[in-house]
């Protein structure tokens, strides 16, 4: 199959194109950096250097491919980060119907459901309406969890003040998944042959916060590392002072605030709140100790 993938060489897009490389597919990787071109060649794939806000680009890219893995940047610019995120989204539904590839899967997150109170999942929610409006082209919706590696963030906050933390409580349950559990997800799915329009969630393990703080403190030898919830002005001011820009950090508190009030979590638990994936919190554990100690 022709397949073309977004998201560069990312946490994701990697080890998805290695995937399906070693199945003998023929890979696109759609990059915006340059520098980028010899790396994707190594594994194995063409490159695609361009821009997802540039729709002819787009059109050229998915020109006679099978099928396309759509996945949007977290953070598309500093400033109108959601209407960034909804515009390349229609870039890419535009590029779809007028190139008619019959196959997508978009990388989506759990609490898409909602347009409000999920932070920069509300982009994805209006991007799910354009792809579930194209005809004759069958779509999964792959909703993730959190993403373990958001934790790697947390690091400074361990080792200046030997807390760990968020605005929501301990006691909050959060689905978890990680990038490489993704990416066998989106291979499988991208090679089935489904037809119209499915929803599936890939969570690698759903735990509560105390757990992150246990876990955590353990692989790197702090046990009695406390999990603290933190006011959403205080949680905003912290990421402020991290280097977050003033948007981000607001979508990022918007979000904390939704898992605190289940926002985030309600659809995932209205699916059934299905654990697919294979690397648990304490597999994940291990990363966070070497980039801890590194």
């Amino acid at each position: 199959m022709k397949i073309v993938i977004t998201g560069s060489l990312g946490n994701v897009a990697k080890p998805l194109a290695q995937q399906l490389i070693a199945e003998d597919h023929d890979i696109t990787i759609i990059s915006s950096d340059d520098a980028k071109k010899v790396e994707i060649e190594n594994l194995g794939a063409k490159a695609a250097i361009g821009s997802i806000t540039d729709l002819n680009f787009l059109v050229n890219t998915f020109q006679d491919a099978d099928a396309a893995f759509l996945m949007t940047p977290p953070n598309m610019g500093g400033t109108n980060i959601v209407e960034n995120t909804i515009n390349a989204g229609k870039n890419y539904a535009e590029a779809i119907k007028q190139t008619g590839v019959k196959r997508i899967v978009m990388l989506s997150s759990i609490g898409v459901e909602s347009p409000v109170e999920n932070g920069p999942i509300k982009g994805l929610h209006f991007i799910e309406k354009f792809y579930n409006e194209l005809e004759n082209t069958s779509v999964t919706f792959l909703r993730a969890g959190y993403f373990y590696i958001n934790f790697f963030n947390d690091i400074p906050l361990v080792k200046n003040a030997g807390i760990i933390g968020a605005n929501f409580p301990s006691t909050a349950t959060v689905p978890l998944v990680h990038p490489t559990d993704i990416a066998k997800a989106a291979a499988k799915e991208l090679v089935n042959n489904f037809e119209g329009k499915n929803v599936k969630y890939i969570v690698s393990d759903v735990r509560p916060a105390s757990d992150f703080a246990t876990v955590f403190g353990n692989a790197i030898g702090k046990p009695e590392l406390p999990w603290i919830e933190f006011k959403d002005e205080d949680s905003l001011n912290g990421m402020l002072q991290a280097g977050l820009p003033q948007e981000m950090a607001e979508l990022y508190t918007e979000m904390g605030r939704g898992i605190r009030t289940g926002v985030v979590q309600k659809d995932f638990i209205e699916h059934g709140s299905v654990v697919n994936g294979d690397v648990k919190l304490e597999n994940f554990a291990k990363e966070f100790a070497d980039k801890f100690n590194a």
